[in-house]
């Protein structure tokens, strides 16, 4: 996978990445559903190849999802990762019948998959990696209730975390933890990696961090009231590393062979 040094990288706040989201589908017609379905897509490719060498057949993964476009992320995922031959188990946090949308659709697609699917119950301890995408940039406040339960149920020496985004818990602005929070050994961030996710207090939460391509026009950027200028960061591959450059420094060619890009 290519390496990016993260300094290099424009973060975004909450508020910049919600203007992004508007813009995407008010302004692009981009929809919700293609948003969702390259950020599930990207966290399975990053699963398969930092977890199960390439061949994701075989392996165990337990996705943890929550009711928005974060959990929609991770259902697309589950969905991905069972049509690659993993043995694939959902938790989510609410009843079935009150996700709507693009969520909503994906748990009726996995149901036609017979993906097992259960609620509020914490993961297993005989999988092989725990996808987190309880909450993304959207959170408000310290987690409260089957939130704080379950990213407490998931704090314990067995599978690695990869995150979705944000670790759920984390706040994406300020990388602050005002409750429970996961700590995840990967975190796949979406378009651009948030504010709270590039200091130095976050790496404790975030672990190794990637970037995934979900298909935001440059230009989109450049919006008044964005003004970000962001250059061709995935014209050699949809999914990149970032990676300090003090690290990089250090003689590190910049390709790994343990992740592969599309």
């Amino acid at each position: 996978m290519f390496e990016y040094p993260m300094e290099d990288v424009a973060a975004v706040t909450t508020a910049q990445m919600r203007e992004v989201d508007r813009l995407m589908v008010e302004v692009y017609q981009i929809g919700l559903s293609q948003m969702v379905e390259h950020a599930g897509r990207h966290m399975a490719e990053l699963v398969r190849w930092r977890f199960f060498d390439g061949d994701a057949h075989g392996g165990r993964v337990h996705i943890l999802a929550g009711t928005g476009g974060n959990g929609g992320g991770g259902l697309v995922s589950a969905r991905r990762l069972q049509g690659w031959g993993a043995h694939v188990s959902v938790t989510l946090l609410r009843e079935p019948e009150t996700y709507r949308g693009v969520p909503g659709q994906e748990i009726e697609i996995l149901r036609r998959l017979g993906v097992p699917m259960s609620v509020a119950t914490p993961p297993p301890e005989d999988v092989d990696v725990v996808i987190d995408a309880l909450v993304g940039y959207g959170l408000q406040g310290r987690p409260r209730g089957t939130l704080a339960a379950l990213i407490e149920a998931s704090a314990w020496d067995g599978a690695p975390i990869v995150s979705l985004d944000v670790p759920s818990g984390l706040d994406a602005t300020n990388g602050e933890a005002a409750g429970v929070a996961m700590r995840a050994t990967a975190t796949l961030a979406i378009a651009l990696p948030k504010t709270g996710l590039v200091t130095l207090e976050a790496a404790a939460f975030t672990g190794e961090l990637y970037l995934a391509d979900i298909g935001v026009p440059p230009q989109l950027y450049r919006t008044p009231g964005l003004d970000l200028e962001v250059g061709p960061l995935f014209s050699r591959a949809d999914l990149i590393r970032l990676t300090p450059r003090a690290v990089l420094d250090t003689g590190f060619s910049g390709e790994t062979p343990t992740v592969g890009a599309e």
